[in-house]
């Protein structure tokens, strides 16, 4: 089904969560049909998300650019969500955030104690300044029993051609292959913590949302394990 379909005949439901990237948008742009369908929902809806590279507020702004007047709160994020939550657990522990720029200036606005070295914490989320320096960082923490949490499990998502854009899986990956399997925790989908998060805040439950994205090992598995329906859609290219 794609977004078009989708939006002129959209399954009742008490909330909508809807996937961005490959779903709604590909590498900046949105795809053809994606405010139709935004605009035609007939309940509340969340976008939510295994980007943990941005903050709600860009995307939103990167929305309404254009011409969607989509707002903050209308985003659930797996880089932010998974930051809030390890803070949560770990409040004044020392976490080595490997990750964009965005979300650490975000993580010192709630009181992170940042370090580069000798953590007690560590959340890999989306970073493009990956290095050699942060993977040597991050193996000697997990060595000496720095607790290990992931953003989200994907290894790539797809960008505007449909070609592989790197993503935290594979970011770990190179962290398991010099520290070996080491015991950690994922925060985005398709695990419920941040399902549940965005049905909460369409004061939802699970199991009366739909789910709409394009992944169904992500998005499709993370509604599964809920109760939630799931709905795939095939994106028909740029608006």
């Amino acid at each position: 089904m794609t977004l078009k379909q989708l939006a002129n005949a959209p399954p009742p439901a008490a909330g909508y969560l809807i996937d961005l990237d490959g779903t709604l948008m590909s590498g900046g742009e949105l795809l053809d049909g994606a405010g139709e369908l935004l605009e035609r929902l007939p309940a509340p809806y969340a976008i939510l998300s295994n980007d943990s590279e941005h903050l709600p507020e860009q995307l939103a702004r990167t929305f309404r650019r254009r011409g969607v007047p989509l707002q903050a709160h209308n985003i659930v994020l797996a880089g932010v969500a998974a930051l809030e939550e390890v803070l949560k657990r770990h409040p004044a522990q020392r976490l080595l955030l490997i990750g964009s720029r965005s979300l650490s200036h975000h993580a010192r606005r709630l009181g992170a104690h940042l370090v580069k070295d000798d953590p007690d914490v560590i959340l890999i989320a989306r970073d493009r300044q990956f290095s050699y320096a942060k993977l040597a960082s991050a193996a000697r923490g997990v060595s000496n029993g720095a607790r290990l949490y992931l953003a989200c499990p994907d290894t790539s998502h797809p960008g505007p051609f449909g070609e592989p854009v790197p993503e935290v899986g594979a970011l770990a990956a190179a962290l398991f292959a010099c520290a070996g399997e080491v015991p950690y925790e994922v925060i985005g989908k398709p695990e419920p913590l941040i399902f549940q998060t965005a049905c909460s805040r369409m004061a939802a439950h699970p199991a009366d949302c739909l789910m709409i994205g394009d992944n169904p090992l992500t998005d499709g598995e993370g509604a599964k394990r809920l109760g939630m329906r799931f709905c795939q859609v095939a994106p028909s290219g740029h608006l």
